[in-house]
C-alpha cells in the first residue's frame, strides 16, 4: 500500500520508509579500527547479533561499514572491504526485516552489496565518483550524499570555510544535482559532522540545521560519539552518550529526518522527546 501523496518517503527496495517521524539508522562497523567500536563486530555472527539488537531497540535502517573513516585513517582495498561486509550484508538481509545500507564510497563494494540485497548506499564522498553514481542509478536505490572537506587522512588539518552552512549547503546541492543528472532518483543529504570541520563548525551546523530543509531532500545527521562532543565535555569515546543524546535531540528539533547512531535504545527516547517538543 503506497503512502499518501503528502507524506515524504524513502523507498528502499520493497520497503517504504515514511518520514512522518525521525528515522533511526543503527551503525554496524565491521572494522578493526573504527573510532568507537572497532574490532567488536568483525565476526559475522557478532555483527548479526548486534544488528538484531539494534532493530529490537528501534532501528529503522541498519548501516554496515567495512572501512573506518575516523580522522587520520587509511583506506582499505575493495577486496578487503568486500571480505568484511559481504558476509554480513548477506546474513542481515536474510535475518532482518529492515533496509540494509552499505557505508562505502567504492563502486564495486556498493554494486556487490546491492546485489546481495542491500537497498541503500551511504557515501562519505558524496557520490563524487561517476561509477558510483551509475551503480546507484542502475540499482535504483536511495543514496546518502555526505559533505567532507578533503579525505579522512587529512580532513582535520585546519579546515576553513567562508560560512560553513552556506558552503556545505552549496556543496550538497551541487552533488545532489550531479547524482540526479546521472539517474539517481532518491537523495538524502548529510552535512558531515566531524568530517573536515572544527568543533565550532559542527556546532554551527547543528544550530542552523533547519537551513538545510530549504533543499528538497531528507536530512541525515550523524553526531553519535563524535570527537567534537569529547572536545567540549572532555569525555572519552565510551562516555559520550549524554553528549550524543543532547546533540541528537537538537538535530531533531532543527529538522533532522534521519539520525545515525550507535546507541539506538537511548537515542530513540531522545528522538521521541525532541519530536514531542517540536510538535507541541
Amino acid at each position: 500500500m503506497s503512502a499518501p501523496a503528502s507524506v515524504r518517503t524513502i523507498q528502499c527496495g520493497r520497503r517504504t520508509l515514511l518520514l512522518q517521524r525521525t528515522l533511526i539508522m543503527g551503525v554496524v562497523n565491521v572494522t578493526p579500527d573504527s573510532f568507537s567500536d572497532g574490532g567488536l563486530f568483525l565476526a559475522t555472527e557478532c555483527a548479526v547479533k548486534h544488528a538484531k539488537r539494534l532493530v529490537e531497540e528501534g532501528a529503522d535502517i541498519v548501516d554496515v561499514g567495512g572501512e573506518s573513516s575516523r580522522p587520520g585513517s587509511d583506506p582499505v582495498s575493495e577486496e578487503e572491504e568486500l571480505n568484511r561486509v559481504g558476509p554480513v550484508v548477506t546474513a542481515l538481509v536474510k535475518n532482518l526485516n529492515v533496509p540494509i545500507s552499505i557505508d562505502t564510497y567504492k563502486p564495486r563494494t556498493a554494486d556487490r552489496c546491492l546485489d546481495l540485497g542491500a537497498t541503500m548506499v551511504n557515501d562519505i564522498t558524496g557520490l563524487r565518483c561517476a561509477d558510483m553514481r551509475q551503480v546507484v542509478a542502475r540499482h535504483d536505490v536511495p543514496a546518502v550524499i555526505m559533505h567532507m572537506k578533503g579525505e579522512p587522512k587529512t580532513m582535520q588539518q585546519n579546515p576553513s570555510y567562508g560560512d560553513v552552512v552556506s558552503d556545505v549547503k552549496d556543496f550538497l546541492s551541487r552533488r545532489a544535482l550531479a547524482a540526479e543528472q546521472s539517474g539517481v532518483r532518491q537523495v538524502v543529504i548529510d552535512p558531515g559532522i566531524g568530517f573536515g570541520k572544527t568543533v565550532a563548525h559542527n556546532m554551527t551546523l547543528l544550530r542552523r540545521l533547519s537551513e538545510f530543509k530549504e533543499l528538497p531532500y531528507p536530512v541525515l545527521i550523524g553526531v553519535s560519539r563524535k570527537s567534537s562532543l569529547g572536545q567540549i565535555t572532555g569525555a572519552p569515546v565510551d562516555e559520550r552518550l549524554p553528549g550524543t543524546l543532547a546533540a541528537t535531540a537538537i538535530a531533531v528539533l532543527n529538522g533532522a529526518d534521519v539520525v545515525r547512531v550507535h546507541d539506538v535504545k537511548e537515542c530513540r527516547q531522545a528522538v521521541q522527546i525532541a519530536e514531542a517538543i517540536r510538535s507541541a
